[in-house]
C-alpha cells in the first residue's frame, strides 16, 4: 500500500495492450489482464528465479545518499556509469561517496554527476518538480503520441486509443481461435535496462520475431538480460563498423517494428532517430522511449526509473521517518519502466493495425517521467496490492539454468499466456532475421 495507486497504473498499462491487440486482431481472440497477473509481471525480476538464484538488487553505489542540504539518488549498476559517478566526484570508494556529497548542495551535486556523464537526480518535492523547466516539460502532452507519417497525431492514454479507430481485419484464425497475433511480424530491439526491453518481451510472446542488439563494449547485466528477453533472440555489434552499417540496413529493409530505449539522440549518428527511419521506410512503426522525454533541459540526458522517482517527487511522497530522521523512499516495484514498457508495445501494435488499415507507418514516443506524470494523475491509493493470490510461477530450462519465471501479463480468451522459449545466450544470434 501507498500513496499513489500503482496497481492502477499497472492494470491501464497492461489494458492499453490488450485494448490495442483486440483491435489489431479485428476481434478474433480476446485480450485481458487481471490484477493479479499486472501484480506478477511488474515484479518479475523479484520473482526470477536463476538455477535457484535470486537476482542482484542494486549495486552499492545506487541508492539514496545525503547531502549537505538534503538528498540525492544515485545510480551505478552499470561500472561505466559508476566510474562516470566516481571521477565526478573525485571518489575512490562509497565512504568517499558518501564525505564528498556532504560537502555539497543537492543541486550542486546533481549537477556535477550529471555534467560528467554519470546519473543522479536530486530528490525533490513534486511542487519542485512541477515548477522546474524540466517537470513541466515532462508533465506535457498525452502519455503517448502516436504520429503517422502523413503527420496525423493521436494521443493515447492508459484506456488505450482516447479517439475510437476503425477495426481493421485481423489475423487469420486457425480452427476458430487466434494464433499468436504478430507471427510473422518482425521487430528490431535496440532498447536496454527494463522499459524497452519488457515491451519487445512482450511483444516477442505473441509471436514477434524480435532481434535484440546491443553494443559489445558495453553488454547488458546478465540478470537484466534474462529477465527481459524470453523468445527473443540477442546478438552484438558495433554499430560504427561498416560492415554492421551494412547489416543494419539490409536488417531495416526487412523490419516491421523498432524499437529504441536509449536516451535522445544516441542513435541518430547510425541513422536510427525516428524521423530518418520513417523518411526511408514510410510504413514503418518506430517506437521510442527514454527517461526524460522529447523537450525540456534533461532531454538529452541518461536516467533510470529510480532517478526519475527522486526528481519528480516520487521518493519524498514516500519518505519516512525512522531513528535516524527523515529519508526518501521509492516504489515496491520500478513501476514507471514496466508501465512505460507496455505503453511502448500497445504503441507498436497500434501501428502495426494502423498500417494494415492505411498503408502508412508512424512513429510513438514515450518517456519514464511522462508516464511518472500519469501516475499522479490517477485517483485513489494504492491499497489493494496486498490480498491478490500468489503469482503463477512457471519454470523452463536454459543455457543460463532453470529459470523459474512468471508468464506475460495477458489472457487470450480466458487463458494464460506463456513464453515458448528462454531467453538465448547473450550475444548468439547472426545479425539477420530468423
Amino acid at each position: 500500500a501507498g500513496p499513489l495507486d500503482v496497481e492502477g497504473l499497472a492494470v491501464g498499462a497492461v489494458s492499453a495492450a490488450a485494448a490495442a491487440l483486440d483491435g489489431y486482431t479485428g476481434g478474433r481472440g480476446r485480450f485481458s489482464t487481471t490484477p493479479a497477473l499486472t501484480a506478477a509481471a511488474f515484479n518479475s525480476s523479484g520473482h526470477l528465479r536463476i538455477a535457484g538464484r535470486k537476482l542482484q538488487g542494486f549495486a552499492p553505489l545506487s541508492g539514496f545518499r545525503r547531502t549537505r542540504d538534503g538528498w540525492i539518488r544515485l545510480h551505478a549498476n552499470y561500472p561505466h556509469h559508476e566510474q562516470r559517478l566516481l571521477q565526478a566526484l573525485g571518489a575512490r570508494s562509497p565512504a568517499q561517496v558518501d564525505a564528498a556529497l556532504r560537502t555539497m548542495a543537492t543541486l550542486e551535486a546533481e549537477a556535477a554527476i550529471q555534467s560528467a556523464g554519470g546519473i543522479a537526480a536530486a530528490v525533490r518535492t513534486r511542487s519542485e518538480w512541477l515548477a522546474s523547466p524540466m517537470g513541466e516539460a515532462a508533465g506535457s502532452g498525452p502519455w503517448i503520441s502516436l504520429t503517422s507519417s502523413d503527420g496525423e497525431t493521436t494521443p493515447m492514454g492508459l484506456a488505450g486509443i482516447l479517439t475510437p479507430e476503425p477495426v481493421p481485419a485481423g489475423p487469420p484464425a486457425v480452427n476458430g481461435k487466434t494464433t499468436r497475433p504478430l507471427a510473422g511480424v518482425r521487430v528490431l530491439d535496440l532498447t536496454r535496462v527494463i522499459a524497452g526491453p519488457v515491451a519487445t518481451r512482450l511483444l516477442a510472446a505473441l509471436g514477434a520475431d524480435v532481434l535484440r542488439i546491443d553494443p559489445p563494449r558495453l553488454p547488458e547485466l546478465s540478470d537484466q538480460f534474462v529477465d527481459t528477453c524470453f523468445d527473443k533472440r540477442s546478438a552484438e555489434a558495433d554499430l560504427a563498423l561498416p560492415e554492421n552499417q551494412e547489416r543494419l540496413r539490409d536488417l531495416l529493409a526487412a523490419a516491421d517494428v523498432v524499437v529504441t530505449g536509449y536516451r535522445q539522440g544516441a542513435l541518430d549518428r547510425f541513422g536510427l532517430g525516428a524521423g530518418d527511419l520513417l523518411e526511408a521506410r514510410p510504413g514503418l512503426a518506430v517506437v521510442t522511449l527514454n527517461s526524460w522525454g522529447a523537450t525540456g533541459p534533461w532531454s538529452g540526458l541518461r536516467g533510470f526509473d529510480s532517478i526519475v522517482q527522486a526528481a519528480a517527487g516520487i521518493a519524498d511522497l514516500y519518505g519516512r521517518t525512522d531513528d535516524d530522521g527523515w529519508h526518501p523512499g521509492a516504489l515496491p516495484v520500478q513501476a514507471l519502466d514496466h508501465a512505460t514498457g507496455y505503453g511502448a508495445a500497445a504503441a507498436a501494435v497500434t501501428l502495426l493495425a494502423r498500417r494494415r488499415r492505411t498503408g502508412l507507418g508512424g512513429t510513438a514516443r514515450l518517456s519514464l517521467a511522462r508516464t511518472a506524470a500519469e501516475l499522479f494523475s490517477l485517483p485513489g491509493t494504492d491499497d489493494a496490492a496486498a490480498g491478490l493470490a500468489p503469482p503463477d510461477c512457471r519454470t523452463m530450462d536454459s543455457s543460463f539454468g532453470e529459470l523459474r519465471y512468471v508468464p506475460p501479463p495477458l489472457l487470450l480468451d480466458g487463458q494464460p499466456l506463456d513464453y515458448r522459449n528462454p531467453p538465448p545466450p547473450y550475444g548468439s544470434s547472426a545479425l539477420a532475421w530468423a
